[in-house]
């Protein structure tokens, strides 16, 4: 199969039927053998109901539906699964992503060689409220992860197979696949300026709290992708240096005493200098973090997957 296009969609009853027409029409003009998965997030409208009866229509349509709400991720996760095809495009189902960008994707995906292929909307019809925090994560995403794009959060995407079926999406990690797919060694990601379409039907899904997860979900991943499998490095290095700058600023507080002491001048109690309670405290989280990264180190070499590696090729 050439091209699986996931859809997954939260209350979208009102623009699947013309949203598949036009994936359909697309993938018959330019001869492709493809499928659509439509993921059901739940939906408390007819969104279920239109799906089985497109799949009547069509049988390259094919509906996930969940029992309750779990999320983009979710959803995205469980159609990347249920993929056949050696290209997969995600886009939203609110019709503000063209299927007509899809002949050229997929061109990119086979000719370049490329393992992503993610979106750009140049030319957004978002209000500031939406389009000023996105750019300020954007920065922070390119700044944190070391991917050149402009738009990582762009529900249209093209992949190379083999990515989806080697990347886990969960949570609200979605916005952050290209930086998901760099940790897994996919490194050779792409973006294409895209049409953003005004939207047609229905109310955005999303709120203010996503831009706090969605920050939230950045450091985790960093975290993971640099630090899964030694722990240590991260939690240690910081627990020493903690603990060291603690002794050296009780050490300082103590021989400046004895040397007052020695010379006959006033002196003030180690225990009525600030600077003896600093060292204390640095002293103590020194020492926490470092059996946090013990700890963290125990359970990294006790999970069943520790030794576990992505393999490429072999020959």
């Amino acid at each position: 199969m050439d091209i699986s296009v996931v859809v997954p969609l939260f209350n979208e009853d009102e623009s699947l039927p013309e949203l598949t027409a036009w994936i359909d029409k697309v993938m018959v003009e330019n001869n492709f053998s493809y499928e659509i998965i439509l993921v059901d997030d739940g939906s408390t409208d007819r969104s279920w109901e239109v799906i089985e009866e497109l799949r009547l229509q069509n049988t390259a349509i094919k509906g996930i539906k969940f029992r309750r709400n779990y999320g983009k991720s979710a959803a995205l996760n469980v159609g990347f699964e249920a993929a056949q095809g050696n290209v997969v495009i995600t886009m939203d189902a609110d019709l503000q992503d063209s299927p007509d960008e899809i002949p050229e994707l997929y061109r990119r995906i086979k000719e370049e060689k490329l393992d992503l292929i993610s979106g750009w909307k140049k030319k957004r019809y978002d209000p500031l409220t939406k389009t000023i925090p996105t750019k300020l994560f954007n920065a922070a995403t390119r700044k944190m992860s070391g991917i050149e794009l402009n738009d990582f959060n762009c529900g249209l995407k093209a992949y190379r197979s083999d990515v989806i079926k080697t990347i886990e999406v969960y949570g609200e990690m979605h916005r952050y696949i290209p930086v998901i797919a760099k940790w897994a060694g996919f490194g050779k990601i792409a973006e294409q300026v895209v049409e953003h379409r005004a939207r047609k039907y229905g109310t955005t899904k999303f709120g203010f709290s996503r831009f706090i997860n969605g920050f939230l979900d950045l450091l985790s991943i960093f975290f993971v992708g640099k630090f899964g499998k030694r722990p240590m490095h991260f939690f240690g290095s910081l627990g020493v240096l903690s603990f060291f700058l603690g002794m050296v600023m009780s050490l300082y507080v103590l021989i400046e005493k004895q040397i007052l002491i020695w010379k006959g001048l006033a002196y003030r109690d180690v225990t009525d200098q600030p600077l003896f309670y600093l060292s204390l405290v640095a002293i103590i989280v020194g020492s926490q973090l470092f059996l946090a990264g013990f700890i963290a180190e125990l359970l990294s070499r006790n999970a069943p997957e520790r030794n576990q590696y992505l393999i490429e090729k072999r020959v």
